[in-house]
């Protein structure tokens, strides 16, 4: 027990420090400004324009609502990246690898001449994992998967490992987004790799779920009950060896905190 919450910190440091990039968010007001506009250059900007002035759209009110707004979608954004990076970690961690073996990418084609460089969050390769009872358990979870995706069982019985898309939620509709998903599961299956959408929390659109599963996405959502071929902290808790839910919920009082002194800031 000792050892599992020593890695509390670790984790938790993954998280805090994603999160931290919300706390300065400024909003770029289409301006393709890095740093953003401060309150004062919102102003300048919106008084030169007569007609927003006009409108009265240069008022402070105006851009509270757009740093809390554009915060908002910032903070979302960050704590996928740290769900990313944390699940990556715990893969080093549980699965006793390096990180180039946690991760998997692949090139294509560019449209200007070259090759492009596409990455997935996560990597578990049969042959990197030296702990025998925990390669029999994957392998064991490999099979069970497939089966449940219907993959064709010559494919499945020459499966390597899988390859993970780890996000937060997913509810957006951005089909360009999803076409490049289904390109992934397409050459993660062509390199013998079993593809698999691994979710923190529920949230998920019925019509993406539909699509991925059609496309032989494994989807693991965050419940904290079910199996490991549905449920993201079951898979870790019972085929990794860690379990991420337990992590969460000891240190849930310090993310609620780090997460309400951002909201604070940007409704500042």
């Amino acid at each position: 027990m000792k050892k599992v919450h020593s890695l509390d910190d670790k984790y938790l440091t993954i998280i805090l420090e994603a999160l931290a990039v919300c706390k300065n968010y400024k909003p770029k007001f289409g301006k393709g400004s890095k740093a953003g506009f401060s309150l004062y250059e919102f102003q300048k900007l919106y008084q030169q324009d007569a007609f927003y002035a006009w409108f009265g759209l240069d008022s402070p009110l105006i851009y509270a609502a757009h740093r809390a707004a554009g915060g908002m979608t910032s903070l979302y954004r960050q704590i996928g990246i740290a769900c990313e990076r944390l699940f990556c970690q715990v893969l080093q961690d549980a699965l006793e690898i390096e990180a180039q073996q946690a991760t998997w990418s692949y090139q294509i084609p560019s449209t200007g001449g070259g090759t492009r460089k596409l990455s997935l969050d996560g990597k578990i390769s049969l042959t990197d994992i030296r702990n025998t009872r925990r390669l029999a358990s994957i392998q064991k979870w490999l099979m069970e998967s497939a089966a449940h995706l219907h993959v064709d069982r010559k494919m499945a019985s020459q499966l390597r490992g899988a390859v993970f898309e780890i996000r937060q939620g997913y509810k957006s509709k951005d089909s360009k987004r999803q076409n490049a998903d289904l390109g992934n599961a397409a050459n993660a299956y062509t390199n013998f790799y079993l593809p698999v959408l691994g979710l923190l929390s529920i949230q998920i659109d019925s019509d993406i779920e539909y699509r991925y599963t059609r496309s032989q996405w494994l989807i693991l959502k965050g419940s904290l009950h079910g199996s490991p071929i549905d449920s993201m902290y079951v898979f870790c808790r019972d085929i990794l060896g860690y379990d991420l839910a337990n992590f969460f919920k000891r240190v849930s009082p310090r993310i609620k905190n780090e997460v309400e002194a951002i909201i604070q800031a940007l409704l500042q």
